[in-house]
């Protein structure tokens, strides 16, 4: 037995303050890490210590493993905690971590090398005896030996970084033609992720599920499952809805696949926390992918159908305790449900969005993982997960109707997030049905425009306005202006908008008329609070709205979306667009650039990557709609940029 009392862990945000959590429970001292960039983070000021690790880069700071090593002697760590960032599936680390005479909360180096080369662990899943997706897992990483094994592979076909996960360093190729790029792009981004550039090549299973099993394992041998998640919503090969059990997993393939997994899990003598994951056909064939190494991202769902904490159970084991149950002590209850809240802009094909959250209020029905506060910022380095929300109901859709209502009434201003398309994939018949597979995302949604109603344009001119007359020091918020013959003018700016509504409003008896492109609205302001007010519409409807104040500009919640809105009132002429219609290319987001592909007097075909940016660990091509010359090219490989920065410059070809 090697006790333990004082846990550095080596990651940030949510899952930092999960494992504390969990620590403090526990007895245990937390130790936490920051970069720079994380200064005042939450995880950093609710640890029982906190020590910086360096710049806000993450290879610099936390991925660092000297510099992670060298926090733990210098606070006096007696053991670490990887958290699940890419770490946690590092051999080197975890072997790291050992030889500097500290516990390892996690599997056996040779256990993590066995199933982080992927292609390696699709061999000892068939000697295990699971079904293993055919494909190609082969040395020979050549152009030629990659578009050969494709040939023979098929289509679709699926592109995979041999050393990691995540969705990073995936690619689906649906024709040969695609696969030059796709190549590129994917070992490109498997580099900068992972170090590692091999590939490995898989026949892509249209309309499968992606399921996957939770294991567990002591250092005295034993083994169990603890049930699946099904994880089949996705963008971009990363999952953002995950619900356990699965609608088209019964007893019978449950008992089938949990035996595959823990025979995958013995085969390499694993210890601790991993999860074992399949594609799941509808013919109900299951094909291994590969094995996670580590915590999953989704744990709480399968914490709250088990009623165990995975965390206790991770310090537990590498404490030497044995499990403390054993597989048929293991009861499930009712049904969980988990979405991932993410910054990024839905509408803009899902692009990362980084800045400051300037209003947070997660709804309290439900649980929430997070490390958000009013003030936060969301950096451009890490992950754009900024919150999980998981719902527990004793059936099915009692779990997905509260998940679906929890994000309505959670508030998120100030970025743009996924927050509302969430709530609508969670009510979108094919999932309420349990039909959603891989390409549920690909299918699409039902089209339903984000567009400000009258009365939400209304109140955020009279909110707006009473809050700058409240600060001009005018007293109650009633009395700034209380002529009815005074009406003031705006004219808000939103993006949902073809052009800027024109209001016009006035106030009397307690009272706002507000004039929106001529309609007239009735707002009267029952209680108004920092950041928070309750209003009465048209006589009828009463509302309770956040909102946040910019210089020019106010962000609301209203029925459980959001919208920013400019006063353009006294704004310049707006100058033309800066897209690529103009012979300018900007950054659609803050990034590093990891290529840059043309250069002045080039030409450049239409949709070929011009610029490669790197922003929350994922890679972006950016190209042009039509065929062009490039007339100057203004970034480098490995600069920062920041939204709107000005790229390259082209004419028409």
């Amino acid at each position: 037995m090697t006790r333990f009392a004082s846990l550095l862990i080596a990651n940030r945000s949510e899952i930092a303050l999960r494992i504390q959590r969990t620590a403090r429970r526990m007895g245990l001292r937390s130790i936490a890490v920051y970069s720079e960039g994380d200064r005042d983070a939450r995880h950093a000021r609710e640890a029982d210590l906190a020590v910086c690790i360096g710049p806000a880069a993450p290879r610099a700071s936390y991925l660092s493993i000297d510099a992670l090593l060298d926090a733990a002697r210098r606070t006096g760590a007696e053991a670490v905690h990887p958290g699940y960032g890419f770490l946690a599936e590092s051999a080197d680390f975890a072997q790291a971590v050992i030889d500097a005479g500290l516990v390892w909360v996690g599997p056996p180096p040779a256990a993590i090398r066995a199933m982080g080369d992927k292609a390696n662990a699709k061999q000892l899943a068939r000697q295990a005896g699971a079904p293993v997706v055919p494909g190609y897992d082969g040395t020979d990483q050549s152009a030629a030996a990659l578009t050969h094994a494709a040939q023979l592979v098929g289509f679709p076909l699926m592109i995979k970084a041999a050393a990691g996960g995540g969705g990073r360093g995936m690619r689906l190729v649906r024709e040969p033609r695609g696969l030059g790029a796709a190549f590129a792009s994917a070992r490109s981004e498997a580099e900068h992720a992972f170090g590692d550039g091999r590939l490995l090549l898989e026949r892509a299973l249209d309309d499968a599920r992606h399921v996957e099993i939770q294991v567990f394992a002591d250092s005295a041998g034993n083994c169990v499952h603890l049930g699946e998640r099904d994880c089949s919503v996705q963008r971009r090969h990363q999952k953002i809805i995950e619900e356990s059990p699965s609608p088209a997993v019964d007893e019978a393939l449950r008992t089938r696949m949990g035996a595959a997994a823990v025979a995958v899990a013995r085969a390499v003598r694993y210890v601790g926390a991993g999860t074992v994951e399949f594609l799941l056909d509808a013919e109900g064939a299951f094909w291994f992918m590969e094995m996670n190494t580590r915590l999953q991202v989704e744990h709480p769902v399968t914490e709250l159908r088990t009623g165990i904490d995975l965390v206790e159970w991770q310090l537990r084991v590498a404490a030497g305790e044995a499990l403390p149950c054993a597989q048929d002590e293991i009861r499930f209850s009712g049904h969980a449900i988990e979405a991932r809240l993410c910054a990024e802009d839905p509408a803009q094909d899902f692009l990362p969005q980084s800045g400051r959250v300037l209003r947070w209020r997660p709804d309290p029905e439900v649980r929430v993982d997070h490390a958000l506060e009013d003030g936060a910022e969301v950096p451009p380095d890490y992950d754009s997960m900024i919150a999980k929300f998981v719902a527990h109901a004793a059936t099915r859709d009692a779990a997905r109707v509260r998940l679906a209502a929890a994000l309505d009434h959670s508030v998120v201003l100030g970025l743009e997030t996924n927050k509302v398309t969430l709530a609508r994939l969670l009510r979108d018949t094919r999932f309420a049905a349990g039909a959603a597979t891989t390409q549920f995302l690909q299918h699409g949604l039902t089209p339903e425009p984000r567009v400000p109603t009258p009365a939400t344009i209304a109140a955020a001119a009279v909110l707006r306005a009473a809050e700058r007359a409240r600060g001009a020091g005018y007293g109650e918020w009633t009395s700034w202006s209380n002529s009815p013959a005074r009406r003031m003018p705006a004219r808000l700016h939103c993006a949902a908008l073809e052009a800027p509504a024109e209001v016009t409003f006035a106030f009397a008896d307690g009272l706002y008329r507000v004039w929106v492109d001529g309609r007239e609205v009735a707002l009267r302001l029952l209680a108004l609070d920092t950041g928070s007010a309750r209003l009465e519409v048209d006589g009828a409807h009463e509302a309770t709205v956040f909102y946040a104040l910019e210089e020019d500009a106010i962000v609301l919640s209203w029925d459980a979306d959001s919208f920013r809105f400019d006063d353009v009132l006294h704004a310049p002429p707006a100058s033309r667009s800066r897209g690529p219609v103009d012979g300018r290319l900007t950054a659609p987001m803050s990034g590093r650039v990891v290529a840059v592909n043309v250069a002045p007097g080039g030409a450049l075909d239409a949709g070929a990557a011009a610029i490669v940016l790197e922003a929350m660990k994922m890679e972006h091509a950016l190209s042009l709609g039509a065929a062009a010359r490039v007339t100057a090219v203004h970034v480098a490989t490995g600069m920062q940029v920041s939204p709107g920065q000005l790229l390259l410059e082209f004419e028409a070809a």
